[in-house]
């Protein structure tokens, strides 16, 4: 049996698995092209959440990593969440605890923490309110000039909200390791190869990178871009899944990738034999304490609010 044959048959297998469960399955834009063929939604993270609290699924599947999970036990407690791949985790999220958080609001009491969505369910709980790529701007904005702001915790997109806002903040020494690892060289070549082409990159990576950005934007945002701008050529600086919806939304442009090194081994750690197989035994499950739920729930409702 051929690969592509494997493919047809998982996807067909998990297609009926998740009509009997009466699952709907979320998939991240930096997962594998297969992973995301199969996905009822595909997008980004927070977005992906609020469309699965949003349907009648009794489980949700989420193709990402745990973080964007437990969001989607936050916002949708009365549903199974699955995470195919238990281990696929963000190196990010793991440079700030709540325990962190929380000794730094000690030192700033009169602070407002905001917390990238990029975050445990725990941290959530110790923030006031959270944000995302694409809002960011938009809520640190929103809180009042007088208070300061403790942003967790990538240092990257902190340094892009404070260019923005004007607005100084006392920012987690964090980042992504995959958006870290792209340099301004690695654009400078890029342009080099491709002079026609418009840069897009993503706030979390490096602020040189972001300064050679023709357009600064999260996932969707790019996508929404690269189909709305005139532009026939695009390089793109942010994990290398996002060329799979890319192109397939804008078969007549081109897309290339601002480094070969920009892959998350996290997000790729996900496959169809696991979305499989967390259909079969509907697990790995991923849950979240009520007391911080209730909680956490909060920074992230507080943040709708400014947002709409």
């Amino acid at each position: 049996m051929t690969e592509r044959d494997q493919i047809q048959e998982l996807s067909f297998e998990i297609k009926k698995l998740k009509q009997e469960h009466k699952a709907i399955i979320l998939s991240h834009v930096y997962q594998r092209p297969e992973v995301q063929d199969v996905a009822d939604f595909v997008g980004d993270s927070l977005g992906l959440s609020q469309q699965a609290a949003g349907t009648d699924a009794g489980v949700i599947v989420f193709c990402g990593v745990h973080f964007m999970a437990e969001s989607a036990a936050i916002l949708s407690p009365d549903k199974i969440v699955l995470l195919p791949e238990e281990n696929a985790g963000c190196p990010m999220a793991d440079m700030i605890t709540e325990i962190d958080l929380s000794r730094k609001k000690e030192e700033v009491p009169d602070a407002t923490v905001v917390c990238y969505v990029n975050t445990s369910a725990a941290v959530k709980a110790e923030s006031d309110i959270a944000c995302t790529s694409a809002n960011a701007v938009k809520v640190v904005a929103s809180v009042p000039p007088e208070r300061p702001v403790i942003f967790v915790p990538d240092k990257n997109l902190g340094h892009y909200i404070m260019k923005k806002t004007g607005r100084e903040m006392i920012v987690w020494d964090g980042y992504c390791h995959t958006h870290h690892r792209l340099m301004a060289e690695d654009v400078l070549k890029a342009r080099e190869k491709h002079p026609g082409a418009l840069v897009l990159v993503h706030p979390e990576c490096r602020p040189e990178v972001v300064d050679l950005a023709d357009e600064v934007s999260s996932t969707t945002g790019m996508i929404r871009f690269a189909r709305e701008n005139r532009a026939k050529e695009f390089i793109i600086g942010t994990e290398a899944g996002i060329l799979y919806p890319l192109r397939r939304q804008c078969p007549e442009k081109r897309f290339y990738l601002a480094s070969e090194k920009m892959i998350c081994p996290n997000m790729k750690a996900t496959t169809l034999e696991k979305v499989y197989r967390a259909l079969v035994n509907l697990a790995p499950r991923i849950t979240v304490p009520p007391e911080i739920r209730e909680r956490a729930v909060r920074s992230l409702e507080r943040m709708l609010a400014v947002s709409r």
